[in-house]
């Protein structure tokens, strides 16, 4: 299982980059998309909605299950990655680089710091 060090996570299992600019890149962990096997659908929330932290703002699914998408951070969609609507597949192929789903711009920058280090997400999915 891969789990970069360089992100933040959730405990509902997306991750989180900090980019240059400040906003936010966001995906569904290594973890998640074994679990969810092979994805053959991704529903992204539009650019300019305003999300809440811990709320609905996406779909994953499966051949297994539906999923739903958890903003990490409040603040607003900046851009979506519309290629894995139509090759959803990539997420399962490369959850963090190429299977980004979307970009956030945070209300609050700092919030991301309440987030999971990987050693604390590492933990977690240990004892699940």
């Amino acid at each position: 299982m891969n789990i970069p060090g360089n992100l933040r996570y959730t405990t509902s299992h997306e991750w989180v980059r900090v980019e240059a600019d400040g906003s936010l890149t966001i995906g569904v962990t290594d973890h998640a998309q074994e679990a969810l096997g092979d994805v053959v659908f991704v529903a992204l929330p539009e650019v300019g909605a305003s999300v809440s932290a811990g709320d609905p703002c996406g779909d994953v699914e499966s051949t297994k299950s539906v999923s739903e998408i958890y903003a990490p951070v409040s603040g607003t969609v900046a851009a979506r990655n519309d290629a894995v609507e139509t090759a959803p597949e990539t997420v399962n192929h490369e959850p963090y680089e190429a299977g980004w789903l979307f970009d956030l711009t945070p209300s609050d920058p700092n919030a991301v710091q309440d987030l999971l280090s990987a050693a604390d997400y590492e933990a977690l999915v240990q004892e699940i």
